[in-house]
């Protein structure tokens, strides 16, 4: 039997596939407590094949996040932390000369895997971070003229703090627009956290997930059938509409110096039809494009600083867009 065709006797069916995924939230809940909307942002970034920013103070699980994830979908993962004397060969590999044969062979670098997690991107310099760019963009890393593409799925998890900027390297607009979604991981509530930590007094190790439970529910070949289904929810000609003048807004907003580019409306588009589908609709309403609005804009947009000295924030404008723009009947 082909394993990209059939891994668990379902390949192909879209209602199975969606099912699968949908078993993700439960399985990540073994090891992750909480961040439904985050695991949600990350479901969505897989199938519109797009990569994910996570911003969260230091202990909120944004590492464990990703390995779950990694675990419950049977994908290869690797973790890269990012440091000030990274250098791009040490993501991207490099050519090794092999003194048996006197050829160089090519060693290829973590970015070869399906969920890189790039822990702490903000802390490397620009020219560290910008060797993801063609591999986010393109799927393949180019090294001594040669292109190499990179597995399917691929996604790019990268982690910054939002709060510590000595010694860091804040993302250009550039790279920042090349993330699909950009998902604040918040401090969990009261009750959550007592979970937490009743959790670990039973002895979970949240270094060892197959102690805690996670088991691969869904595969490339289920993400593969979803695809193709997301490919098919339609998208009325008023929801086109809506997107585009939801992004025009914010390049007109007094609270702005930058606003959403026409890439930026497609990743709105494409976000909303993959949350349409996993909803269980084959076609988008405003509702959708709503509930994705935020995390796929807020890191597209500029403040101007007399705003942010107000307090003004990219979500707030965001929102204020949204609640201004007639929404189509």
């Amino acid at each position: 039997m082909d394993p990209t065709t059939d891994n668990a006797g379902h390949t192909g069916d879209p209602g199975r596939a969606r099912a699968s995924l949908e078993a993700l939230r439960a399985e990540i809940a073994k090891a992750v407590v909480g961040q439904d909307p985050a695991v949600t942002g990350l479901v969505v970034a897989l199938l519109c094949r797009g990569h994910v920013l996570l911003e969260g103070v230091p202990g909120v699980a944004k590492t464990l996040l990703v390995r779950a994830l990694a675990s419950a979908l049977e994908l290869d993962t690797k973790r890269v932390q990012f440091t000030p004397d990274l250098m791009p060969s040490d993501i991207t590999g490099s050519l090794v000369y092999d003194t048996r044969t006197a050829e160089f062979s090519f060693q290829p670098g973590p970015v070869f895997t399906n969920l890189l997690l790039a822990d702490e991107i903000n802390r490397t310099p620009p020219k560290t971070q910008s060797s993801l760019l063609e591999a986010m963009e393109e799927r393949q890393v180019t090294v001594d003229g040669t292109a190499r593409p990179l597995p399917d799925p691929f996604l790019v998890a990268a982690t910054q703090n939002p709060v510590e900027y000595e010694g860091t390297y804040p993302l250009p607009e550039a790279q920042l627009d090349r993330f699909l979604l950009k998902l604040t991981i918040p401090l969990p509530s009261r009750q959550e956290e007592i979970d937490v930590l009743t959790r670990h007094a039973e002895g979970f190790n949240p270094r060892d997930l197959h102690a805690a439970g996670v088991r691969p529910v869904a595969g490339p070949a289920d993400l593969e059938a979803a695809r193709a289904a997301v490919a098919k929810t339609t998208i009325s000609p008023e929801i086109t509409a809506y997107v585009v003048d939801i992004c025009r807004a914010t390049r007109e907003s007094p609270s702005l110096t930058l606003g959403v580019s026409p890439r930026g409306a497609t990743a709105l588009l494409a976000t909303a039809r993959a949350w349409a589908w996993l909803t269980g609709r084959d076609y988008v309403i405003p509702d959708d494009v709503k509930a994705l609005a935020l995390p796929t804009l807020r890191h597209r947009v500029q403040l101007r600083p007399e705003a942010e000295m107000e307090g003004v924030t990219a979500d707030s404008v965001i929102n204020a867009i949204l609640a201004h723009v007639p929404v189509p009947r």
